[in-house]
């Protein structure tokens, strides 16, 4: 019988045709021509089977790569190697941060060369992506350079070695991302401890235009306009606040981040004075070593420079206009109105509030530039009515 014509192999498993193929060559009872007319093939394919098996009884009928041997853009053993050695000094860096590392190399990989030697060494994972809320229309000014904002908060409270608790209070440039203060804190986190902190750091690097925070204490408080101790001292420098939603931490999505790298960097330990110390050595990488990828992958120390605005002696004097009525906050909260006691806030003791004439027996409440309320004495008894702050 002829060749066949038919489609070489069989269609439903060629590893099994080449198997048979094989044992009627081995049984001695068929010639090579006779084999290929057989199994549907030309001779030529044949003696190509019959000589892989000679050579690899094994495996030599399995099907074979046909990547070539040697690609000439394969990367270099030593810029492997400098990968590693990269990864290894910084467990945390990803491909773009250790890419960046290797630029001054003329034969620097891409960045997703980088990622695949990380991955082919199983260093590297896949981040999980978290569902985020649309954020919603910002009232804030975008900072376009250095102290136009800052960010506060605390990061997560945890239990040093020694079984004390630490909170440590950070402060970043929302500009450079530039950290300018990482001071774990014990035993209370009020305004009397964070103060001296916040006033060494305007001292060091000068004021911001603006302090974006949460909404919890002690940067804000629950009293009118969510004015805290610490953010009435703010307003008195000339700071500006920005506080983000409740429960919407991606409004300060730049600081969280630094947080995160912060947890991942440092460990718990033993003592308050050597997390410290492990803080310090980690604002100093993040600073002065660690590429960041919004700048170009640069550190922040790149494009942050100090603020003009130097730390005053003195507070700013509390001012309105002349037509406005002024009032003082007594030590207990509360103002005297047209012979009432109207209670207005713990946090504004001892501060001028400003009343400006809306409408008749209706005023507007303020403390400097923010509106708190207003006043309505249109009733028997006089009552502040607090204004909803405008929320990102």
């Amino acid at each position: 019988m002829g060749y066949s014509g038919r489609m070489p192999w069989k269609a439903t498993s060629e590893m099994n045709e080449r198997t048979v193929m094989i044992s009627e060559y081995l049984s001695g009872d068929y010639s090579v021509a006779e084999l290929a007319r057989r199994r549907g093939i030309s001779r030529k394919t044949a003696h190509k089977w019959i000589g892989r098996y000679r050579a690899d009884p094994a495996g030599g009928l399995g099907d074979q790569s046909r990547a070539p041997h040697h690609h000439p853009n394969a990367l270099a053993p030593e810029l492997e190697q400098a990968i590693l050695a990269w990864k290894a000094r910084r467990p945390s860096w990803g491909a773009p941060k250790i890419h960046s590392k290797l630029w001054d190399d003329p034969a620097c990989p891409a960045e997703s060369t980088v990622s695949n030697v990380l991955r082919r060494h199983g260093l590297s994972r896949r981040l999980r992506r978290r569902a985020r809320a649309t954020p919603n229309a910002e009232p804030w000014i975008e900072a376009g350079s250095s102290n136009e904002v800052w960010c506060t908060d605390f990061k997560g409270w945890f239990c040093l070695g020694d079984g004390r608790r630490c909170d440590p209070l950070t402060i970043s440039d929302a500009c450079s991302r530039y950290l300018l203060c990482c001071q774990g804190i014990t035993g209370t986190t009020g305004w009397v401890a964070v103060r001296p902190l916040f006033e060494r750091v305007f001292r060091e690097y000068g004021l911001p235009l603006r302090m974006r925070s949460d909404n919890g204490a002690p940067f804000a408080s629950r009293g009118l306009g969510g004015l805290s101790p610490l953010a009435v001292w703010w307003l008195r420098l000339g700071i500006g606040l920005e506080r983000i939603a409740p429960g919407h931490p991606e409004q300060n999505g730049r600081h969280e981040r630094m947080h995160r790298t912060l947890k991942e960097a440092v460990p718990v330990q033993g003592t308050l004075g050597r997390q410290q110390r492990a803080f310090d050595a980690f604002r100093q990488d993040y600073n002065e070593e660690r590429p960041h990828e919004a700048l170009g992958q640069k550190p922040p120390a790149s494009a942050y420079a100090p603020s003009p605005r130097d730390f005053p002696e003195r507070l700013l004097v509390v001012e309105y206009p002349d037509d406005w009525v002024k009032r003082r906050v007594r030590s207990n909260g509360e103002i005297r109105w047209r012979g009432e006691k109207v209670y207005i806030s713990q946090s504004l003791i001892d501060q001028w509030i400003g009343l400006q004439p809306v409408a008749d027996g209706l005023w507007g409440l303020y403390f400097m530039t923010e509106q708190l309320g207003q006043l309505d004495e249109r009733k028997t008894t006089p009552r502040v009515r607090p204004l909803t702050r405008n929320q990102p």
